[in-house]
């Protein structure tokens, strides 16, 4: 079924991917624009988020793309202002930036820990903090945030803020979307298991298996009932469902995507 976001405006912050091949933000946006949607693509690599808009672009589809530091207040706001003045509105933000730094709480030191602080949940924040003004002048709209079973449960690796972070995001969503749900504005989180995306051989092999993508893959792939990864496209139809109409009475939230994961005994 096609046209399931026809004619919705969607701002999606982490539009790029870090290697070759689908990572969730480039695939989201991209079933976003074939599903009929314009779609204002960010990403703070120029390069990468230009390589989305051109898929999108070649395909037919309707976007533009911009690079800046989602971090920043000033540079959210404006980009989402940007977004209002080019198509006339803003009717879903997805939230997509987010990565993990190894380490647990002796071992972090500070400005990793605020690091992974400002780009997993300040992002989050920023984007729902400076879209549901938009959302307001017409008359609703829903927000899509991006977390990890590790916000749920420990995964085998001591990413300590990486988790703290992402349980942030979900409990953070399901507080907005009790908040603005009489003002039409849904909030939901679609939280990604072991996924295989360009961020296992582009950081994750390097951090976890001393170089040995084979080893790693296999790991991961292990660790899953299904006996794979998910990947990029298994979070993508999530978020569709969740930012279309189809969801117009869920909100407060989330979708788990983890190939029964998180319903598993320890690994």
């Amino acid at each position: 079924m096609a046209g399931r976001v026809q004619d919705k405006v969607i701002v999606l912050a982490g539009a790029g991917s870090v290697g070759p091949g689908w990572g969730n933000g480039k695939a989201c946006a991209t079933l976003y624009a074939r599903e009929d949607a314009t779609v204002y693509l960010i990403d703070l690599n120029a390069d990468a988020v230009e390589e989305t808009r051109r898929i999108i672009a070649d395909e037919g589809g309707r976007c533009h793309a911009a690079s800046g530091d989602l971090t920043d207040g000033a540079t959210v706001k404006a980009l989402l202002q940007d977004c209002v003045d080019r198509f006339g509105r803003l009717d879903i933000m997805h939230n997509n930036v987010g990565g993990s730094a190894p380490g647990g709480v002796a071992e972090m030191d500070e400005a990793t820990w605020d690091r992974q602080i400002d780009h997993n949940l300040k992002t989050v924040y920023l984007g729902c903090h400076h879209a549901i003004p938009h959302m307001r002048k017409t008359g609703g709209g829903a927000i899509v945030n991006v977390a990890s079973v590790a916000g749920y449960r420990h995964i085998g690796s001591p990413i300590h803020a990486y988790a703290a972070t992402k349980a942030g995001v979900v409990q953070l969503s399901r507080a907005i979307g009790v908040s603005y749900a009489g003002e039409r504005i849904r909030c939901n989180t679609v939280v990604p298991g072991l996924m295989h995306t360009p961020l296992v051989e582009a950081r994750l092999v390097g951090q976890r298996s001393g170089g040995d993508a084979d080893a790693l893959i296999a790991k991961r792939n292990a660790q899953v009932p299904m006996g794979h990864m998910g990947d990029a496209w298994d979070v993508a139809y999530a978020a569709l469902y969740l930012a279309s109409d189809e969801a117009k009475y869920v909100t407060a939230t989330e979708i788990v995507v983890d190939g029964g994961l998180i319903m598993s005994a320890p690994v």
